[in-house]
């Protein structure tokens, strides 16, 4: 029975996965320091032990904690781990940043979920799963940094049961998860969307009632992602066309997809992982 180790396993990310992996075939083990998620494991019927205790004979580490603390955490745990054991990332970032101890006789590897779409099928209570890994069906990506080949088997299948349920499961590159996030989904979209939400304000500070403010707005974001994702057949009017290209050059730089070249990318990961941006 392959040992997994969970590090993390009592913040919202650890539980997450501690709720769908104690469910699954693996033997488990779970760390955990802070009082908050040392309360969140027990609440869950699962005792803590300490991470010398938990990684020393452990197949598999998962370090599910933040990118800031990953850092750390993987200085402290990959010194102690054995000779082929696989050391799971959930994000991009810190592999990507330089962050990981040098040990060539293990295997990295990097899952992240692309969480439920938002065009689905979903009904009832798995409607409001939008983060996925309860109800709603999510697929993932996975990239093997390095090790053995058939490593990327056996943390791909751990992957699946801890977002379950996926649909499929995406083989990428490192760089190319990064280029998908931070650059694609939050960089750019996760930026996108909280403007969206700001001109939702904005409308409401010029006088336009809250209600009607938010059913105009989600109802105007539904119709455009399903035109620009070919969800529908409806173009965009004459219209909408002429004025959306007036909104491009009055919103966005013309040189924003910079955020995709390789030093950008790079310059992103070490924001995260460090907790600041250029400037700062």
């Amino acid at each position: 029975m392959i040992k997994i180790a969970l590090v993390g396993a009592g913040g919202k990310m650890g539980c997450r996965l501690a709720d769908n992996l104690k469910k699954s075939e693996y033997s488990m083990s779970y760390v955990e320091i802070s009082e908050t998620g040392i309360q969140n494991l027990k609440s869950r019927g699962l005792e803590p032990i300490p991470l010398t205790e938990a990684v020393r004979d452990a197949d598999v580490i998962i370090l599910a904690v933040p990118d800031r603390s990953l850092g750390m955490v993987a200085a402290d745990a990959v010194p102690l781990i054995i000779s082929g054991a696989i050391v799971m990332l959930l994000d991009p970032a810190a592999a990507y940043a330089g962050e990981l101890p040098r040990r060539d006789d293990i295997s990295y590897f990097v899952t992240h979920p692309c969480h439920p779409p938002v065009f689905n099928e979903e009904t009832g209570d798995a409607r409001h799963d939008f983060f996925g890994g309860i109800l709603a069906k999510q697929p993932i990506v996975c990239a093997l940094m390095q090790g053995k080949e058939e490593d990327y088997a056996r943390a791909e299948a751990i992957a699946i049961a801890m977002f379950a349920p996926v649909t499929r499961s995406h083989r990428i590159t490192v760089e190319q998860m990064a280029i998908l996030e931070p650059a694609m989904a939050e960089t750019v979209t996760a930026a996108c969307v909280t403007i969206i939400r700001e001109a939702m304000q904005e409308a409401i500070n010029r006088g336009v009632p809250d209600e009607a403010a938010r059913d105009f707005i989600l109802g105007h974001v539904n119709i455009p992602l399903a035109i620009v994702f070919g969800e529908i057949s409806s173009p965009f009017s004459d219209g909408a066309k002429l004025i959306i290209e007036y909104g491009r050059k009055r919103i966005f730089q013309p040189d924003w997809k910079r955020v995709f070249e390789p030093e950008s990318v790079k310059e992103q990961v070490q924001a995260i992982v460090q907790g600041v941006t250029e400037g700062e």
